[in-house]
């Protein structure tokens, strides 16, 4: 019967599982004659500010589909990580949630160690604000990174500020197109007004391009993969085929993977790792 209750009502189950799984004491509810681990659900709804008798129906299969707002309020009341809030948007709403952007995000040492692991092909974590926040040898090497400012750790100030950097790119204006329909999606998930408006502002108001392209369609683009040329001033002409990866728990990252397209580009990035100084990041 369990089984058949779980089935027929999975946010149902995994809210009371959820809330089961709290430290009454913790949260100030202890008292006498709770005979039941965890929370009750009026107190979880006293948490979540929502009426005890709309959260009994979610937890019972009425009332319908909850808005994100709810969901939001009760992942925060049942203090979910980012992958259970995820879990439970999927089960309540059949979609996951909009990532949390999170300025100056940090990787962790094992997401270090993933880049590290690429000698010889240039590898970095940017957020949706396209701030570069990690990255390996091999594009310090390619790209300049160890080297830049911290203002200029930024793909889109680089691309439209930088000249050095719009002359290593052979295709410029293709590439700064996609590079734009690409954030305007990222800046809607990053939340366009609080936390990707002033660069927008900061870039319409320096760069007449990005703000002619800015304005001139609504497109929007996945990353994707493909194969990027770029002329560096040491190893010339160098060909990348480049893939993007989501980052596991952290919706508001994003690594990019610059593999040599061929030998010889393989070749030409080890010859720039190897001349590259040491240098701690």
């Amino acid at each position: 019967m369990d089984a058949a209750v779980r089935d027929d009502n999975p946010l149902g189950s995994y809210l009371k599982d959820r809330r089961a799984r709290l430290d009454a004491a913790a949260l100030g509810y202890a008292g006498p004659r709770r005979r039941t681990p965890g929370l009750r659900r009026e107190e979880v709804a006293q948490r979540a500010h929502i009426s005890a008798t709309w959260y009994t129906w979610l937890e019972q299969g009425r009332g319908g589909a909850p808005s994100s707002e709810v969901l939001e309020r009760i992942a925060r009341a049942l203090m979910l990580t980012e992958v259970e809030r995820e879990h439970l948007f999927l089960l309540g709403l059949g979609r996951p949630p909009e990532p949390r952007y999170q300025a100056g995000a940090a990787v962790s040492p094992n997401l270090q160690r993933v880049l590290d692991a690429m000698p010889a092909t240039p590898a970095f974590v940017k957020t949706l604000t396209w701030d570069l926040v990690a990255w390996n040898r091999a594009a310090a090497a390619v790209f300049g990174y160890d080297e830049a400012q911290p203002e200029q750790r930024n793909i889109l100030r680089r691309i439209f500020l930088d000249p050095h950097s719009r002359a290593a790119q052979p295709d410029w204006e293709s590439v700064a197109r996609l590079v734009v329909s690409v954030f305007r999606a990222d800046a809607a998930r990053a939340g366009l007004s609080a936390n990707a408006g002033g660069l927008i502002r900061e870039l319409r108001a320096r760069s007449p391009e990005f703000d002619a392209f800015w304005q001139e369609d609504q497109e929007v683009r996945a990353f994707g993969e493909g194969v990027k040329q770029l002329r560096h001033p040491v190893a010339g002409l160098l060909a990348l085929a480049y893939a993007s990866f989501a980052v596991d728990g952290r919706p508001e990252l994003s690594m990019i993977v610059y593999n040599p397209a061929t030998e010889t580009d393989a070749d030409k990035v080890r010859a720039l790792v190897a001349a590259l100084p040491e240098v701690i990041r």
